[in-house]
């Protein structure tokens, strides 16, 4: 029972750490990226509808991304949706294709990214340790109900703190990944 709480907290945790990695795509760097534009929601048909799934992304320069939608009608949508979206991008429609230039990021933009990078960081660790704290509260329970000893109780509980602490060090890593892309001129 201690083994099956351990792994469903470390999965869990894996789980943060992805969301975090998923969130981090979505920090605009110095350049294009189809990633940036994963969580921008178009209203397609009065329905909500990730643009992912409504166009392709092609990048023939570094700062320069092409958005072809599959249903030519979808263009003001997407269109409205990209200029709407807190990318601070213009995109440009010349009726088949959205074609998107990044401007060049200054040294506050940047750093405002930076921020918001750290901010991601911190969610992910926060949910991380959320995952530690139920895990050591059905572990107690355990204990409590006597279903396993407290020796035992006590050596998941280092378990749980090194893999706990394994995981607030990799979302450190990316964290540090991130802002040195981001701080690269």
């Amino acid at each position: 029972m201690i083994d099956e709480t351990l792994l469903e907290a470390e999965d869990k945790m894996d789980k943060a750490i992805e969301v975090a990695k998923d969130d981090f795509a979505t920090i605009r760097t110095g350049r294009a990226n189809p990633a940036m534009f994963s969580k921008i929601v178009v209203e397609y048909y009065g329905a909500p509808t990730p643009l992912q799934q409504l166009a392709s992304f092609n990048t023939p320069e570094a700062r320069t991304i092409l958005v072809s939608p599959f249903d030519k009608s979808a263009l003001p949508a997407i269109e409205r949706a990209l200029r709407d979206s807190d990318l601070g991008v213009n995109p440009s429609n010349d009726g088949n294709v959205i074609r998107i230039v990044l401007p060049v990021l200054t040294e506050d933009r940047r750093k405002e990214y930076v921020k918001l990078a750290r901010t991601k960081a911190e969610d992910a660790r926060v949910s991380i340790r959320g995952v530690r704290r139920k895990a050591k509260e059905a572990l107690d329970r355990l204990v409590k109900d006597g279903e396993s000893g407290e020796d035992e109780g006590a050596r998941a509980e280092k378990e749980l703190e090194a893999i706990t602490k394994r995981h607030v060090d990799a979302v450190d890593v990316l964290l540090s990944h991130k802002e040195a892309e981001l701080l690269e001129v």
